[in-house]
């Protein structure tokens, strides 16, 4: 078994430990991290997004912070604020909880535009510039965003942009009958029961994401695959149900995430199965859906597969 192979294992093991039923998210954040790319959960509230995210933190070994999104919630109260010392006499910085190396972003679509654009800067660029003074983020600095349907009241949709930043979104949905009792005799007790499961999760191998990247970096790609996903990628910018279609960005986080999908499952080569299987978590919030189509009830995916079904899928890889 490559390092990949393993990590995803060991995600599975020990959040399994914690988490009930949440088998294909779990195998999403596993691509994210060793892809190095931040994740959009969606779904409605009580689903287990900050038990994930804590479990996942200790297991990374570091710090957890988390974020409630309000509408009133401002820059400074992610990133920090510089406060004078006297003894000093000088401004030192009181950090935010962006400066952790997990961060939950709860609901963060019930904040304003322009508390969403302050995250812009700490997901693309991995540091925090504040009072002209830039601060690096920790190694490893990961991003769990949950959002909430568009239906529900008080919601902000997040800005392009924003969106493009994350790597991928993962729908976390109601669990079925027998994973919600396993839930419920797990942690019916007072407090939830849950807080000693997280401290007793074992950390992640120091080097085990860095060496699962190695893995992934080797993984040969057919330049019949890169045609594939840049013809996507070009059919989608001239659908006419779609105002915008799949960025440079989207494309290449298409591949990036075929690569890892393909390190995992212990291959030296993507197929387009790998695309297939990585493509609906990384294209549907990328693509902005017309107002006609929207009214139309159509959804982004089903927009994208009716694209993919007209791309004739490679079929000489010429494997190196």
């Amino acid at each position: 078994m490559n390092n990949a192979a393993q990590l995803e294992q060991i995600l599975h093991d020990r959040l399994g430990k914690v988490l009930f039923g949440m088998e294909e998210i779990l195998h999403g954040l596993s691509i994210a991290l060793i892809a190095q790319g931040h994740v959009l959960l969606e779904g409605a509230p009580g689903l287990g997004k900050t038990l994930l995210s804590k479990s996942l933190a200790q297991l990374l070994g570091g710090e957890f912070g988390r974020i409630q999104g309000t509408a009133d919630l401002m820059p400074s109260d992610m990133t920090g604020i510089h406060v004078y010392n006297n003894e000093k006499r000088q401004f030192e910085l009181l950090p935010g909880p962006l400066f952790n190396k997990v961060v939950l972003m709860d609901e963060i679509n019930r904040t304003g535009p322009k508390t969403q654009s302050a995250l812009l800067q700490a997901m693309e660029e991995n540091r925090i510039t504040l009072d002209r003074k830039t601060y690096q983020l920790p190694d490893g600095f990961f991003v769990i965003a949950s959002q909430n349907p568009l239906d529900f009241e008080g919601v902000y949709p997040l800005l392009e942009s924003q969106l493009d930043r994350f790597l991928m979104r993962l729908e976390m949905n109601y669990p079925l009958l027998e994973t919600e009792m396993a839930v419920l005799k797990k942690y019916d007790r007072p407090g939830g029961g849950h807080a000693q499961e997280i401290t007793d999760l074992q950390p992640l191998a120091d080097n085990l994401i860095s060496l699962s990247q190695q893995d992934a970096a080797k993984v040969y790609v057919a330049d019949s695959l890169y045609h594939y996903v840049a013809t996507i990628a070009k059919i989608s910018r001239e659908h006419p149900r779609l105002a915008l279609g799949l960025s440079p960005r989207g494309a290449l986080a298409v591949m990036r995430c075929s690569r890892v999908e393909a390190a995992i499952q212990q291959r030296d080569y993507v197929t387009p199965d790998d695309i297939k299987r990585v493509a609906p978590f990384v294209v549907g919030h990328r693509l902005l859906l017309t107002s006609e189509a929207m009214l139309e009830g159509i959804g982004s995916l089903q927009i994208y597969q009716d694209i993919e079904s007209q791309v004739a899928v490679p079929r000489d890889l010429e494997i190196a």
